[in-house]
């Protein structure tokens, strides 16, 4: 029996790529140190893989940045703004594409499909030159062969990559990408060609695209690219991999009809469905590569259940062709459980991080094979007996009031026309009101501080005091720049979900349990174990301090119980959506103290409410409807002068604008800059919006510093498509990852502009 892994998590189990990519970003490091970083993490996994027993071993699957963008430097379809004109492209270009540079802003972000990592986009038209650019994947796969590791190479397949793809800045909307098939495939070609040189027996392309609702000519776009690249792949066997949820039964006939393919992947964890499709008929003499431990989830994988799915399996597709792998990449994991000293012994027997799920995935394929571990078996079945019994999960109050929302409809008493009036007369806000989305920079002397009182270092005392030196230096700044609504800047915080979650009940929290977002970024999830509740309040005290600070507005700043289920690892013993409204009951508590505690503009960062929209169409009415109503729990009772706020990050909106309407926030701030005002395309298709609303005016994830003009013109821009009555002027996120040097004329120049337009707008009238 074999085993096999979809991919692997780049950052190194102590993040050393992060910090070697910052290092070389800042000018510290060499070119040359940074690839010897990368070459160490890549064969600590590869070693580790092989000594596990895994037979089908990826390469290629690590990125200094994302693998959209490797391949997009693979087909050499860099955007001319890049001045890439021909050759290998080397990492100026490549962190150029990903981050901007100093004349020219990065290509787009974005969601890689309902998970929270992100990928650049390719920007394609049909004069894109495509040419043979980048050899990663070849050099990847001979490094791993001369440490004596016969890796699988991975690529992403060419139609998920077009279909993942937008048109350029200039290229009609309605241009076709699938049309650039022809142009791309003899890139391929020539890297499989070259792959197969090296002596390269297997190849994964990955077509995730394939489990969503496509329609009939992508699907035949198939089809046509895996018959043009037959002739290609002869001589290699070839696995075509899916992952993150059912695949639909139209898709899985044309898949495992593709000519060159040799192998199957799906996701058996999320895609309970497709298990019916294999049963009901696999083509014969193929593999299958089942993906039965959960890639995007920590806990232990259920052996037995596991192995049952696997031995009727086997019973469809043949004991030597059935292989054994996780549900996706392991991208999406924590690293390793080793590196975890803290937590304590009975929550770490219930996980299992990227590389206990490659012992888990081995573990499999040899009880399969005859040789089942029985001690590693016991073990594991005492562990998920321990978590379904433990008093630890179950919390019978909050159970039952989670329970009594599902009937009601919980809104606030009164239309938000009417609030923003209200709430107008309180603030006393001018026309365009400016704002932040809520922290700012987080310098290396506030993290040694925070760092030092949690490990006791730091009495009490003297850490509020330093907080409260830090809330005072950033009220006094953004008087000084003359903002309108102000922030704490979060200085008391490490992240936005683990703040929270520390101070509520039910999580569990790691040292080390890095996972990728975008680039150099790293999460680390909270893990969400039991059942939710608030034991007491959580920032009213900051937020009271600085309100105190200032006579004008001071926000309070939560975030949302979308974005803290959707930003944690959450148990799978019970629907998320149960999960979801014992969060938002415990924000819903903070919210009314924060309102108690003089705080009249709260808010509530959902800005991963669109991340977990469900990939298939038939899903979303059920997620975006618990989803909406779990936001509106949390401030259903406060006051009409109480003005919320919501804010959202890099997504697509516009195919769920009308339920960020139903949310019935007073103002929403929204990321914009790097869409290039997608968004706005929506007012101008004529929704109507009557709530504030804030487009972002400038992107905080390049260190760019935009002029007042800019920032004008995208204001204007504005203008022409919401009134003026309900447009907020702010960045398009937090501030915490910037330097007070970007951060400081940035948004000098964000308020310039504001106070131009308004005195324009005043000599109009």
């Amino acid at each position: 029996m074999a085993s096999h892994i979809v991919g692997y998590p780049r950052m190194g189990p102590k993040r050393e790529l992060k910090f070697a990519l910052e290092s070389f970003w800042d000018g510290k490091s060499t070119a040359e140190d940074l690839q010897k970083v990368s070459a160490d993490i890549r064969s600590g996994i590869w070693k580790q893989m092989s000594e596990a027993g895994t037979k089908y071993i990826p390469s290629n699957t690590f990125a200094h940045y994302d693998q959209v963008l490797d391949t997009t430097a693979m087909l050499g379809a860099v955007p001319p703004r890049y001045g890439y004109t021909s050759g290998e492209i080397g990492l100026d270009v490549y962190f150029s594409m990903a981050r901007g540079n100093a004349s020219v802003p990065a290509m787009e972000m974005t969601k890689w499909f309902d998970t929270n990592y992100h990928y650049i986009v390719p920007e394609l038209g049909p004069d894109v030159k495509f040419s043979y650019a980048s050899h990663k994947a070849v050099n990847e796969y001979k490094e791993a062969k001369a440490l004596g590791v016969d890796t699988v190479p991975v690529l992403v397949g060419p139609v998920s990559y077009l279909l993942l793809s937008k048109a350029a800045k200039g290229v009609e909307k309605s241009f076709d990408l699938l049309s650039l098939l022809p142009k791309i495939l003899p890139v391929y070609k020539e890297v499989i060609t070259e792959l197969k040189a090296a002596g390269a027996t297997w190849i994964q392309l990955d077509e995730p695209v394939l489990v969503m609702d496509l329609e009939g000519h992508k699907l035949q776009a198939f089809t046509g690219a895996y018959a043009e690249l037959e002739s290609t792949l002869s001589g290699l066997n070839v696995l075509v991999e899916t992952y993150f949820a059912d695949i639909p039964a139209e898709a899985y006939k044309t898949l495992t009809s593709l000519k060159g393919v040799t192998a199957f992947g799906f996701d058996l964890v999320r895609g309970t469905k497709t298990l019916d499709l294999v049963k009901a008929g696999f083509p014969e003499g193929k593999y299958l590569f089942a993906g039965v431990v959960d890639g995007r989830n920590i806990w232990a994988n259920d052996f037995a259940a596991s192995l049952s799915t696997l031995e009727a399996l086997e019973g469809v597709v043949g004991k030597d062709k059935l292989v054994v792998s996780p549900s996706c990449s392991l991208l999406h994991t924590a690293v390793d459980l080793v590196n975890e000293t803290k937590l304590d012994d009975e929550i770490k027997s219930w996980l299992a991080f990227a590389a206990q799920k490659i012992v888990e995935v081995n573990a499999l394929a040899k009880a399969l094979a005859g040789q089942k571990d029985e001690a590693l078996f016991s073990a594991n079945a005492a562990a998920l007996a321990s978590r379904r019994s433990s008093p630890r999960v179950t919390n019978e109050g909050v159970q039952k009031a989670a329970a009594a929302l599902k009937g009601s409809d919980h809104r606030r008493a009164t239309n938000v026309s009417a609030r923003l009036d209200a709430q107008q007369k309180k603030l006393n806000l001018p026309i365009l009101p400016t704002t932040t989305i809520g922290s700012f920079p987080q310098t290396v002397e506030l993290r040694r501080v925070r760092r030092e009182y949690k490990a006791k270092k730091v009495s009490e005392e003297d850490y509020v005091k330093a907080m409260k030196e830090e809330i005072k230096k950033v009220v006094d700044l953004q008087e000084e720049l003359d903002i309108d609504v102000l922030v704490h800047g979060e200085p008391e915080r490490n992240d936005m979900v683990e703040y929270f979650g520390e101070q509520l009940s039910g999580f569990a929290f790691t040292a080390n349990g890095w996972v990728q977002s975008y680039g150099s970024r790293c999460v680390k999830p909270p893990v969400i174990y039991g059942d939710v509740s608030r034991p007491k309040a959580m920032t009213v005290f900051w937020s009271a301090m600085a309100q105190s600070m200032t006579s004008r507005p001071m926000k309070g700043m939560l975030t949302g119980p979308v974005t803290i289920l959707n930003w944690s690892f959450v148990r799978n013993d019970q629907p998320r959506h149960e999960t979801c409204y014992q969060i938002a009951l415990a924000i819903k508590d903070e919210v009314e103290d924060l309102e108690k505690g003089g705080i009249n503009v709260i808010q509530i960062d959902e800005a991963a409410l669109r991340e977990g929209l469900p990939l298939r169409k038939s899903e979303h009415a059920f997620y975006l409807d618990w989803a909406v109503h779990s936001f509106r729990i949390t401030n259903c009772g406060v006051q009409d002068t109480t003005q919320i706020h919501t804010h959202m990050c890099y997504s697509h909106f516009n195919d769920i604008i009308h339920s960020i309407i139903d949310m019935d926030a007073d103002v929403i701030t929204i990321e914009n800059s790097r869409s290039d005002e997608k968004l706005l395309s929506v007012f101008r298709e004529g929704v109507k919006y009557g709530a504030g609303i804030g487009p972002g005016v400038y992107d905080i994830h390049s260190p760019r510093i935009p002029s007042s003009e800019e920032i004008a013109d995208r204001v204007n821009k504005m203008l022409a498509v919401l009134e003026q009555n309900i447009l907020w002027v702010n960045p398009d996120c937090g501030l915490k990852t910037r330097k007070y040097t970007e951060v400081k004329p940035a948004l000098k120049n964000m308020v310039d502009a504001a106070k131009l337009i308004r005195s324009q707008l005043a000599s109009a009238k």
